[in-house]
């Protein structure tokens, strides 16, 4: 009987199987069936798939068990059943097998972000592993093959659960993108270096990308480890053929390229998306007459983990805001929306106005319900030009992590400093019902983002440059529902490492001291900027009371507003604008500060009022 852990040790290369849900969806499978389920309802159709494979020459085969984390099946509600689908895969591998190859327990991503990037805890991803790899070893698996994990933090916390559990054998794999990297920009010899750190038997690439990728990844990694390296590459990148996405790199292709990874130091190949057992059998052709080369390690020093990373400069020294921060000054902020058009001159008209009253920085609202100039291009106009220091308003929703960053960067090199960063709210009611909102990370996870990049280092720690010296700013919905809940995502803010926050509209200081009071024994953890927004009309107000989710805009306001309209509008704005002013009157001393609803137009008006009187106070 193979045992999985001499085969890794020794100096054969060794053939692995191809892709389980490609032959699945040949045979009739679609996608929206949840695969790993597939191993207690059609458990035969599975072993046929590893049958092939086995006949085909693999020596190692891996569980359907892909997804089979409690955070994927609970898509389908099969989250309770995550130890008995993982069991029942192993099961019927071990079957197939029947002592003639090894099994491995496939293990791949959650599928969220987990932290610093996510809500998860890696204690609690760590959980979720654990119950898959219960489930496994109940089954009967020689060991485990992690595939497929885009960030290395999900990737420890996977073989940490392993090794919880038992000392078997574990093939650790990482994906890359077409430029040879993980997510984030993570090296494939760094990835190598960890996989062998931790304690993983093998390391290798899978999945993503074509053999010519992975070939090179795989040469890179054989210079910095001396762990046996796996080459598991897509037959391909899938072409569009009608409705359909297919793989067409044909097996000769891709056996060439298995007899140059082994030439290049692998000695574990195989198959991941589009491969099928005739792939493996060509592959396995060529196996038997081929032996890896000896390769020599280069040893490259690393920086050390975070601590040795340069500090973040102090936050007086990051921006005129930061400095108010640090000093306790109360900040006198107004917040604007930018230009419908490529002209930056409207917006830097409204800056210079607002700076004249006495605000120390103008907030540029990203509305992306219209078209408008981006709130980065816009500040980073105002940081070249303005007379008045800008705060970036970014917000993460429909926008990848990457993406993100890139943003970022561009806008330290703008000159931006001070950011307020916001998930974003959820999309409304459309004609389209397949549509779906994207949150890559939330503002929490892109607060720890942004904390690492005034470190001098992205999010998987590879070196940016000097620290772009943001002064972050985050959210706080002191209106939401759940006011635990609020109050626990502010703490998780604070630690991911905000140095401000900006409230809702406040239309009831008493309602927002009440909050703060929540916060803690010593007041808010970071300072607070109350958002202060004059009123326009009797409509302004009922819309924001009835259609914003968390404002409060208390029945006192709302008559006031009322009776106020019945003289007029211009009435109707004065009064809004009193009711601004007693507003941020009452918060003074309570708060660090204020940011003011500013609007071209009519509302610029009473926010330059509202400026000038909390200026003067």
């Amino acid at each position: 009987m193979p045992d999985l852990r001499e085969m890794l040790s020794g100096e054969r290369v060794h053939l692995l199987d191809g892709a389980m849900g490609t032959m699945l969806y040949a045979r009739g499978v679609f996608f929206n069936v949840c695969y790993d389920e597939l191993n207690v309802t059609h458990p035969d159709l599975v072993e046929e798939v590893h049958e092939q494979y086995i006949r085909a020459g693999a020596e190692i085969i891996e569980t359907n068990t892909f997804g089979a984390n409690p955070v994927k099946l609970s898509s389908f509600g099969l989250e309770e059943r995550t130890e008995e689908l993982n069991e029942s895969a192993a099961r019927i591998a071990v079957r197939a097998a029947a002592g003639r190859t090894a099994v491995a327990g496939a293990i791949g991503p959650l599928g969220i972000r987990i932290e610093p990037l996510g809500p998860t805890s890696l204690a609690e991803a760590r959980d979720y592993f654990a119950r898959q790899v219960d489930g496994l070893l109940a089954g009967g698996v020689d060991g485990f093959g992690l595939e497929t994990f885009s960030e290395l933090a999900e990737l420890e916390q996977a073989l940490r659960a392993v090794r919880s559990r038992t000392d078997l054998p574990v093939i650790a794999q990482v994906t890359v993108g077409e430029d040879g990297r993980m997510a984030s920009g993570t090296t494939v010899e760094r990835a190598a270096r960890a996989a062998e750190r931790w304690g993983a038997e093998a390391a290798g690439l899978n999945c993503s990308v074509g053999p010519a990728v992975i070939l090179d990844g795989l040469e890179r990694m054989a210079e910095v480890t001396r762990l046996p390296l796996a080459a598991v590459p897509n037959a391909g990148l899938p072409r569009a053929i009608g409705d359909r996405r297919i793989y067409v790199t044909g097996p000769d292709y891709m056996a060439q390229y298995a007899r140059r990874a082994i030439e290049a130091g692998a000695r574990l190949v195989g198959g991941c998306c589009g491969t099928t057992p005739e792939h493996i059998r060509r592959i396995a052709q060529l196996v038997e007459s081929i032996q890896p080369r000896r390769t020599s390690v280069r040893i490259i020093r690393e920086p050390r983990q975070p601590s040795a990373h340069p500090p973040a400069p102090p936050l007086a020294a990051r921006s005129a805001l930061g400095r108010s921060l640090a000093a306790g000054e109360f900040v006198v902020a107004a917040r604007i929306l930018p230009p419908r058009g490529w002209d930056p001159e409207p917006i830097l008209d409204d800056c210079r106005t607002l700076a004249r009253a006495g605000a120390r920085a103008v907030g540029i609202h990203e509305d992306r319900r219209v078209t408008r100039m981006s709130a980065l291009a816009a500040a980073a106009r105002i940081a070249a030009s303005g007379p008045v220091e800008p705060i970036a308003h970014y917000t993460c929703r429909d926008r990848t992590l990457a993406a993100m960053i890139g943003d970022l960067l561009g806008a330290a090199a703008a000159g931006v400093r001070n950011l307020l960063l916001l998930t974003g709210d959820p999309p409304g009611a459309a004609p389209y019902p397949d549509f779906r909102s994207v949150v890559d990370v939330d503002s929490i996870g892109l607060a720890n983002v942004v904390a690492a990049m005034n470190r001098g280092r992205d999010p998987s720690g590879n070196a940016i440059g000097p620290s772009p010296g943001f002064v972050v700013g985050v959210a706080l919905r002191q209106g939401a529902r759940d006011r635990a809940a609020e109050l626990r995502r502010l703490h998780w803010k604070v630690e991911a490492g905000a140095h401000f926050a900006v409230t809702q509209p406040v239309f009831d200081p008493d309602h927002l001291l009440d909050f703060l009071a929540r916060t803690g024994s010593d007041g808010a953890p970071i300072p607070v900027l109350a958002a202060i927004q004059p009123l326009a009309s009797l409509r302004h107000a009922e819309f924001l009371r009835n259609e914003v989710p968390g404002v409060v805009v208390p029945d006192e306001v709302v008559d006031r507003m009322r009776r106020a309209s019945r003289r007029g509008d211009s009435h109707a704005a004065a009064e809004g604008m009193r009711i601004a002013r007693e507003a941020a009157a009452a918060l003074r001393g309570a708060v660090a500060g204020v940011e003011v609803g500013a609007h071209r137009g009519a509302g610029m008006g009473g926010a330059v009022a509202v400026v000038e009187r909390l200026g003067a106070g």
